[in-house]
C-alpha cells in the first residue's frame, strides 16, 4: 500500500508498515531541550527515579532563550541544565562556549539526520523536517518520558501535500511561501497534520528557505513540516560529521493525502503578516500603500537568522544608513554563522549602516530581551509569531516579513518593497 514520507519514516522506526491515524510507539533519534523547558523535564526525570538517560547521545540541551543570562531567574534556570549535563556527562550540551539557537545549531552540528524521528520541548522543533526527518514539538513531560525510555507514543499524522510550482521572483523566499500557505489555510488549517512541501519550486529553494518553511508549519497548526531529501539536502550535509547514517525516504506517487494545496510561486510577491496572527497575510504592495511606520526592524530567530538572511540584509544596507527613527537589531542564529558573516564582510556593512548585532538568542523573538518593544511601538520582524505582546508591550505591533523587507524598511522608516 502506498505511503507518504512521514508514514515511511515511522514504519522504519516501528519495524512494520504504519499509516496515518495509527497510534504507535516509536524510538526517537534526537530529543532536544532548552533553558526554558528542560528544567521541567529534568524535574520529572528525577521524580521518576530514573538514574540514566536511555539514549545519552540522542539527547541535546541548547541554552538559547536567555543566554547569557538576562537576570537572576534565568541564571538559576540555566544552572539546572548545566548541573544535569555535567552529572550525566552529556555530550551534546551547548551554552555560551558554543552558542546557537537550537533549530539552527543542531543541523549545523550534524545532529539532525534525514529519516530521523525528533522531538523537542519547543514548538518550532518542526524546523528539522527540512532535512527529510519527522520532527515535532512536545511538552516537557513528554520529553522526560523520552529521556527515560528512549521513545514515545505518536499518532501518525495525515499529510497535506503542498504542491509548489514556478521559480520564485527576486526577494520572494521560503518565508513568503509559508506565510502565503498560512494565509490560505489559517492558523489551524493543518491541525495535527504534516505539511509536505513538494513540486518544481523545491529545486529553487536553498536550505535556508526550507528551514523557514518547516519552521512555521506549526503556525498553521501542523504537527510537522517536511521536505524530501534531494541534491540540495545532500550538498548541505556534505561537510558535516553526521551523528547517524541517513535513511532516505520519499512519498509514493499514489500516496494518500487529506488535501492538496497548489501554489504558483512565480506569481507570489513578498508577504507581510499583519498583527495579530501569522495568517493575517497581505502583499507587500498593500503594505506599502498602507504606509506602515516602524520603530524597529529585527532580522534573526530560528526562522530567519541564517547566513543567507545576513547576506541579503548586507546587500540592501551597503552604503546606506538606518533611518534615524528606527532601531535595526540583527541576531545571527549561531556563532558559526556570525563568524562567517564577519569573514564575508556582511557584519561590517550592517554595523556601518547603523545596525546592532546581538549574540545568538531567542530573546527578542519571544519578548524576553535583546529587542523588546515598548508601548505602541511597531516592528517589522523576520520572526515567526506576531501575537499580542509577543515581542514586548501588549500595545506594540509586529509585522512578519522576510529579511529583504526588514532591511529595506529599516532604511526607509516604513515597510517598503525591496524589489
Amino acid at each position: 500500500m502506498a505511503q507518504t514520507i512521514t508514514e515511511k519514516i515511522f514504519s522504519e522506526h516501528v519495524g512494520k508498515e504504519v499509516f496515518a491515524g495509527e497510534i504507535i510507539r516509536s524510538n526517537i533519534d534526537m530529543v532536544i531541550g532548552n533553558d526554558i523547558t528542560t528544567p521541567i523535564s529534568i524535574s520529572a526525570f528525577t521524580l521518576s527515579g530514573a538514574k540514566e538517560l536511555a539514549n545519552p547521545n540522542g539527547f541535546s540541551i541548547v541554552l538559547d532563550h536567555f543566554i547569557p543570562a538576562k537576570d537572576i531567574a534565568s541564571a538559576n534556570q540555566a544552572r539546572i541544565s548545566r548541573d544535569f549535563a555535567k552529572n550525566h556527562k552529556l555530550k551534546n550540551f551547548f551554552d555560551e562556549k558554543d552558542m546557537g539557537i537550537e533549530h539552527a545549531l543542531l543541523p549545523e552540528k550534524g545532529l539532525i539526520v534525514p529519516g530521523d524521528v525528533i522531538i523537542g520541548a519547543d514548538s518550532h522543533t518542526c524546523t528539522h523536517g527540512a532535512l527529510g526527518a519527522f520532527s515535532t514539538g512536545m511538552g516537557s513531560t513528554d520529553l522526560a518520558f523520552a529521556m527515560i525510555s528512549g521513545g514515545n507514543w505518536f499518532k501518525v499524522p495525515e499529510s497535506i501535500k503542498v504542491n509548489l510550482s514556478g521559480k520564485p521572483g527576486k526577494y520572494t523566499t521560503g518565508k513568503d511561501i509559508i506565510l502565503e500557505i498560512i494565509r490560505l489555510i489559517g492558523v489551524d488549517g493543518a491541525l495535527y497534520k504534516t505539511l509536505e512541501f513538494t513540486g518544481s519550486t523545491i529545486e529553487h529553494l536553498n536550505m535556508d528557505d526550507r528551514f523557514s518553511m518547516c519552521n512555521m508549519a506549526i503556525e498553521a497548526g501542523a504537527k510537522s513540516g517536511i521536505v524530501a531529501y534531494d541534491d540540495i539536502t545532500a550538498e548541505y550535509l556534505a561537510d558535516k560529521d553526521l551523528a547517524r547514517e541517513p535513511k532516505i525516504h520519499h512519498s509514493d506517487a499514489d500516496a494518500s493525502y487529506v488535501r492538496v494545496l497548489d501554489i504558483n510561486v512565480a506569481e507570489l510577491e513578498p508577504v507581510i503578516a499583519y498583527p495579530f496572527l501569522p495568517s493575517n497575510g497581505h502583499s507587500i504592495t498593500k503594505a506599502v500603500e498602507d504606509k506602515i511606520k516602524i520603530d524597529q526592524a529585527f532580522i534573526g530567530s530560528c526562522t530567519n537568522g541564517r547566513l543567507g538572511d545576513l547576506k541579503t540584509a548586507s546587500e540592501i544596507l551597503k552604503g546606506k544608513r538606518v533611518h534615524e527613527d528606527v532601531r535595526l537589531i540583527v541576531t545571527p542564529a549561531t556563532q558559526r554563522i556570525l563568524k562567517e558573516a564577519y569573514r564575508l564582510g556582511y557584519m561590517d556593512i550592517i554595523i556601518d549602516a547603523g545596525g546592532v548585532v546581538s549574540n545568538p538568542t531567542c530573546g527578542a523573538c519571544l519578548g524576553g530581551y535583546m529587542g523588546i518593544l515598548g508601548d505602541n511601538e511597531v516592528a517589522v520582524s523576520t520572526t515567526n509569531r506576531n501575537f499580542v505582546g509577543r515581542m514586548g508591550s501588549r500595545t506594540s505591533k509586529v509585522y512578519l516579513a522576510n529579511s529583504a523587507v526588514a532591511a529595506i524598511s529599516a532604511i526607509a522608516g516604513y515597510i517598503t518593497d525591496p524589489r
